[in-house]
């Protein structure tokens, strides 16, 4: 791989430590995935911030590079932690302890505090900008409806590349890499966020890492787009996929066709049985704009039964910017989160068993990280459960 003079003097150590081991890390991706060169970014998108997910090993790697001093070259962005100021007095205060020392390690590094999945919300990258964004979800969003470019980069070289300013030029950085390679011919329409999750991640197993076309979507909204892309992310490795007019297609591609079927077949594979749960949690990726207010007027004068929890998990920024909406949903019962969500929080401490959810995402994972029995349901159906 070709480096600049001043990109051979970092791997050489001549700038420290710190950089000289992210440098490393970036040479070796680019080498393995067949890059000629390093190329600027405009942003870095974190992952790996959760003291649950990471333990103390990656802790400690932290304090070695910041020791010498690693600084982020270009505005960076962090991925949810495992607290809020509500799950503060029901953890333990080691764990707590632990989080807070992640964060200022970071913030000492220059990342900005954003512990949010949804980082677009805030500040959308340029339409070809190219990005170094961990968080697959993140990811699919910025490539396939902001028209960003950004490889599925895992935490460490997200991080690499925030300290570097540089991330390895292959894979979906490079336009002919970007094109469609299968065609999903879809037969149904999803009529609500869960449905499109489900169709999201039955295309993910099949197109695998692939870039699906999906043939037949009639006006989905940016909140379906994005249940549909988190959970394509989830159960395949896909980095993006196209929608909207065939003639966009120029290529002969394979065709899969989709119908109800395999989408209910997907539900109940997730969803297995019906229980009254411990906890409904919305906002696995976090909850839009939109999704507060569509929320807040669903529990508008409505209050939470006795004997069940209702997480909300979003951005700082779209709790700032919905402020009105927010006490709605707060003076209902229900629990507004932001900096963390329900899969990357330790809910099994919590006593939390039993979670309903509309995110086919986080119905993926939390039976494996969290301990818990999953079932689906919309935002709508929701609230029927949670409210009296």
């Amino acid at each position: 791989m070709y480096l600049t003079r001043e990109e051979e003097r970092i791997l050489d150590g001549e700038y420290g430590w710190a950089c000289q081991v992210c440098m490393r890390i970036l040479v070796k991706l680019g080498e393995l995935y067949g890059a000629t060169r390093l190329i600027p970014i405009s942003s870095a998108h974190i992952s790996g911030i959760s003291y649950k997910t990471i333990g103390d090993a990656a802790v400690n790697f932290l304090n070695a590079i910041i020791e010498k001093g690693a600084k982020t070259r270009v505005f960076s962005t962090l991925n949810p932690s495992s607290i809020d100021p509500c799950l503060v007095d029901r953890l333990s205060k080691g764990l707590v302890e632990k989080q807070r020392e992640i964060l200022k390690l970071y913030e000492m590094m220059g990342a900005k505090l954003s512990l949010s999945c949804t980082p677009y919300y805030e500040y959308a990258p340029p339409k070809n900008s190219n990005l170094a964004w961990a968080e697959s979800s993140a990811v699919v969003y910025a490539n396939s409806i902001l028209g960003a470019w950004t490889n599925r980069e895992g935490a460490p070289s997200a991080l690499a590349s925030a300290i570097i300013g540089k991330t390895p030029n292959y894979g979906v950085h490079q336009s002919e890499n970007r094109k469609p390679s299968i065609l999903i011919d879809v037969q149904f329409q999803p009529k609500d966020e869960v449905e499109y999750g489900a169709l999201g991640y039955y295309v993910g197993r099949i197109a695998e890492d692939k870039i699906p076309f999906l043939r037949g979507l009639k006006n989905p909204s940016l909140d379906e787009l994005k249940q549909l892309g988190a959970a394509l992310a989830s159960s395949g490795m896909v980095s993006m996929f196209h929608y909207g007019k065939e003639q966009r297609l120029t290529d002969k591609l394979e065709v899969v066709t989709v119908e109800g079927e395999e989408i209910k077949a997907v539900m109940d594979e997730l969803s297995p049985s019906k229980f009254t749960p411990d906890m409904i949690f919305i906002g696995c990726p976090h909850c839009s704009l939109k999704e507060i207010e569509m929320l807040a007027n669903l529990v508008q004068g409505k209050k939470l039964k006795d004997n069940i929890e209702f997480w909300v998990c979003v951005s700082r920024y779209v709790k700032n910017k919905g402020e009105k909406f927010i006490e709605i949903i707060k003076d209902s019962g229900a629990k507004v989160l932001t900096d963390t969500c329900a899969v990357v929080t330790w809910t099994d401490k919590l006593g939390i068993k039993k979670i309903m959810t509309n995110s086919v995402k986080a119905a993926h994972y939390l039976p494996t990280m969290n301990k818990a029995e999953v079932i689906l349901a919309s935002m709508r159906e929701c609230v029927k459960i949670a409210y009296e």
